[in-house]
């Protein structure tokens, strides 16, 4: 089974923001999949079905961004999960509004969610979904940058983004992490 976590922040306040492109990336693979989200367990909204012949769990943390790991880990203890069955989705501001990059491990990269489950795991080794936001602009704070929408002209960018990403999770899945890594970076 995979536990797929697309990182975000929970509450009406934060949808739509650049750092939620992991929480619509979920919502976007719920759609595809038919897999409701509506059971918390675990500081976690999540949804049990299937991707091809693999049984999943795709989750939105709602513990905020920077706990990330403590969902993660509930999650990997109470299903007796490994680093192998964990997926990653999240937002990358060093790349281009709507890019992806694959990776089956790394370091945190300045990101405070993947800080967290690093932390939490012990380990770097996880299959991850990167999903670019953009770069801030030079006058922004960081954390005003990550939490603002995107403007008119990144949107079709973006849901061309998600949609990339929902199917960069099922290559993962049915075909691994090479294989994903060459369709998709």
């Amino acid at each position: 089974m995979k536990l797929i976590f697309g990182l975000g922040n929970p509450g009406s306040k934060y949808t739509a923001t650049r750092h939620n492109i992991g929480f619509d990336t979920i919502t976007a693979l719920s759609d595809k999949f038919n897999i409701p989200l509506r059971e918390k367990e675990h500081k976690g909204l999540c949804g049990k079905g299937r991707i091809g012949a693999e049984r999943v769990i795709l989750i939105q943390p709602q513990t905020y961004m920077n706990l990330s790991g403590e969902c993660v880990r509930a999650f990997m203890d109470f299903y007796k999960a490994t680093e192998e069955d964990v997926i990653v989705i999240y937002d990358d501001i060093d790349l281009a509004p709507g890019k992806l990059r694959i990776r089956g491990k790394g370091s945190a990269g300045g990101h405070n969610g993947i800080k967290s489950i690093i932390s939490h795991m012990g380990t770097q080794v996880f299959d991850r979904v990167r999903v670019g936001i953009g770069s801030k602009p030079v006058d922004w704070d960081l954390a005003d940058y990550v939490l603002s929408r995107f403007s008119k002209e990144e949107e079709p960018l973006i849901r061309d983004g998600i949609g990339r990403a929902a199917e960069a999770v099922e290559t993962l899945i049915n075909d691994g992490t090479e294989t994903a890594m060459n369709r998709f970076n």
